[in-house]
């Protein structure tokens, strides 16, 4: 069981995390607490013309900063996932040409290549998909599966949609042929995760990764302001579940990430101290 969050780079969290609230090296002082973190840096990657890729230097930073034990699950660019260009709504849409494209892809890797014995999954999270993004769902297996084919193999490959209907057997059972691990998300309207992970435990292959997320991101944003110290929207109903569901899951042989964000009650390293309790 890997437990981390979703970024880092909070100084609210002086005397939970870090020494200061601006220490000289966030991520250095973070992997003394911590054995994995969510990247989400990298995620926003599509622009009006092009498609952005880490800088090398902050690659190497990222590797120094951490023992050989650490690792990352990484958010893959935006730019291959996202079917259109973001839009107003009421706008029109333009389709985005890197959707699922491999030669962007496999640029990204080659910067992210001394973090390779480091990362514990590259992860691909896609939006809500309606049909005028996608017009069914066998389309969008039909295109992801072609994408998967083409991938570098020796790599950890995992995936989140947010289409709860689509959260079924055929998805647990496209991923589990593939050698790819779910992301299973709590919250953006997605099925409690206990449920979903009871129902499909079967199809769940050697490697899953649990991103507790919660309901109303602007809202908590609202109540906290910068301060990401204290619980605000306290989910303790629901927090035993969520534990059991976990050690399931890592009982039954999986490994499992399990990242959580500020977002879920207000302060992801409060949270994980909740869940550690309830795990014993």
């Amino acid at each position: 069981l890997y437990v981390g969050t979703c970024s880092w780079k909070y100084p609210s969290w002086e005397g939970l995390v870090y020494s200061s609230p601006l220490p000289k090296d966030f991520l250095a002082e973070y992997a003394l607490k911590y054995e994995s973190v969510e990247v989400d840096q990298w995620f926003w990657s599509l622009g009006k013309q092009s498609a952005g890729l880490p800088k090398p230097q902050t690659v190497q930073e990222y590797n120094q900063a951490t023992p050989p034990s650490f690792r990352f699950t990484i958010k893959c660019p935006n730019a291959l996932t996202l079917t259109h260009h973001y839009a107003e709504k009421g706008r029109p849409l333009t389709s985005n040409p890197y959707y699922l494209d491999l030669g962007l892809f496999n640029a990204f890797v080659e910067t992210l290549r001394p973090l390779v014995p480091k990362i514990g999954l590259l992860m691909f999270q896609f939006e809500y998909l309606n049909q005028t993004k996608v017009s069914s769902r066998s389309l969008f297996l039909n295109q992801l599966d072609r994408f998967l084919q083409g991938l570098p193999g020796g790599l950890p490959y995992a995936i989140e949609i947010r289409n709860p209907s689509w959260m079924d057997g055929t998805w647990f059972s496209f991923l589990h042929d593939r050698k790819v691990s779910p992301v299973i998300l709590q919250g953006y309207w997605m099925e409690d995760i206990s449920k979903t992970i009871e129902r499909y435990e079967e199809l769940i292959g050697d490697t899953v990764c649990i991103r507790l997320h919660g309901d109303d991101r602007s809202g908590i944003e609202k109540l906290v302001g910068d301060d990401w110290s204290n619980i605000v929207m306290p989910r303790d109903p629901e927090l035993p579940r969520v534990a059991y569901s976990i050690k399931r899951l890592y009982e039954g042989g999986r490994l499992v990430y399990l990242n959580v964000n500020n977002h879920y009650e207000g302060s992801a390293p409060r949270t994980i101290d909740k869940i550690l309790t309830l795990l014993g």
